[in-house]
C-alpha cells in the first residue's frame, strides 16, 4: 500500500468550498496546491493553512481561470512544482472554481467568461494533468458540479448562450456540461483504471458564489438564499471523501452528494452527446484540429 503522502490540487482555493477542502486535506497529512485569482488571497490562505500542519508540502499559484492561456501556464507551474518537490505524481485534482455573473461577459480569448471558468479550464487542466496522474495509485478527478444540472438541457447550437444568455440558465449549462464531461472521461480512462473521476454535488452552501457577478440585485438575493446553506466546511467534505476512500476505486457511481451516490439528470449518461461534448471542447481548446 502505497505510504507517501497524497498530492492534490484544487482550484478556487482561497475561499468557500475550495479553502475549506483545503484546510482538511492539509490537516489530515497531504500535500496541496490550491490555485486562486488574487494574490492577496493566495497569500492569505497559505499562511492559515501552513499554520495547520506544517510538516506537508503547502504552495498555491496563481491563475485566472477564465483565460484559457493561463490554464496552460498554470498546468506547466504545477508539474514544475511536483518536480521540485520530488513528488513523482498527482494524486487528484478538483475543479472548483465557479462564477455567476448576471451579466454575460467574454474574455479576451472570445469565450463566454461563465463557460470558460466554470467548464473550459476543468476540461483543459484535466487533460493537461493526466499525465501526472498515471502513475499515481489511486488517483481521483472531482468536479463540483450542482443539482442545477437536473433542470436544463445543452443547447447544441448555442452551447454559450451568446444569443440568449441568462446567468442561472448559463450557470445550469455549466453544470451539466460538467458531468457530461465526468461520464465521458470514465468511458474515456477505461484503460487507466487507476484514475477515476466523479462529480460532486456539495448542495446549497453559504459561500460567496453570488457576490462573484456584476449585479448588485443578484448580490441581495443571494446574500437572503445562502443563509440556508450547509458551511463549507460540511460540503467539502463529502468532496473529501470523493478524493480518499479507497473503496471508491472499483465504483461505477458518478455523481455523488453529502458520500452518497446520486442518480444524475439522464442526459448526463448520453454516451453521444458525451463525445460530442469532448470533441467540440477539445476544438474550443485546440486540443484537436
Amino acid at each position: 500500500m502505497d505510504s507517501l503522502p497524497k498530492t492534490f490540487v484544487v482550484t478556487g482555493a482561497t475561499s468557500g468550498i475550495g479553502l475549506a477542502l483545503a484546510r482538511q486535506l492539509v490537516a489530515q497529512g497531504s500535500n496541496v496546491i490550491g490555485i486562486g485569482r488574487s494574490a492577496e488571497r493566495c497569500w492569505h490562505a497559505q499562511q492559515v493553512l501552513s499554520k495547520i500542519n506544517p510538516h506537508v508540502h503547502l504552495t498555491y499559484l496563481l491563475a485566472d481561470l477564465s483565460l484559457l492561456v493561463q490554464v496552460r501556464q498554470l498546468a506547466q507551474q504545477i508539474k514544475q512544482q511536483l518536480t521540485s518537490w520530488y513528488v513523482a505524481y498527482l494524486d487528484g485534482l478538483v475543479n472548483n472554481a465557479a462564477i455567476l455573473p448576471f451579466h454575460q461577459t467574454t474574455t479576451v480569448e472570445g469565450f463566454d467568461t461563465q463557460w470558460a471558468v466554470n467548464y473550459l479550464s476543468g476540461f483543459l487542466l484535466t487533460n493537461l494533468l493526466l499525465p501526472s496522474m498515471h502513475a499515481a495509485p489511486a488517483a481521483r478527478i472531482i468536479s463540483v458540479s450542482s443539482a442545477s444540472h437536473y433542470h436544463t438541457y445543452l443547447h447544441w447550437h448555442d452551447l454559450q448562450l451568446f444569443h440568449s444568455y441568462n446567468p442561472l440558465r448559463a450557470y445550469k449549462h455549466t453544470k451539466l456540461a460538467q458531468v457530461l464531461f465526468i461520464h465521458e472521461l470514465n468511458r474515456r480512462l477505461h484503460d487507466h483504471p487507476n484514475i477515476k473521476a466523479f462529480a460532486a454535488d456539495p448542495g446549497l452552501v453559504n459561500t460567496d458564489i453570488g457576490l462573484k457577478g456584476n449585479s448588485l440585485f443578484m448580490d441581495w438575493i443571494w446574500k437572503l438564499r445562502r443563509r440556508g446553506g450547509v458551511s463549507p466546511g460540511e460540503a467539502a467534505r463529502g468532496i473529501a471523501f470523493l478524493l480518499l476512500d479507497p473503496d471508491l476505486q472499483n465504483s461505477n457511481q458518478i455523481y455523488w452528494r453529502d458520500s452518497r451516490p446520486q442518480s444524475p439528470n439522464p442526459r448526463a449518461l448520453n454516451l453521444r452527446d458525451g463525445e460530442r461534448l469532448w470533441d467540440i471542447s477539445s476544438r474550443m481548446m485546440k486540443l484537436i484540429s
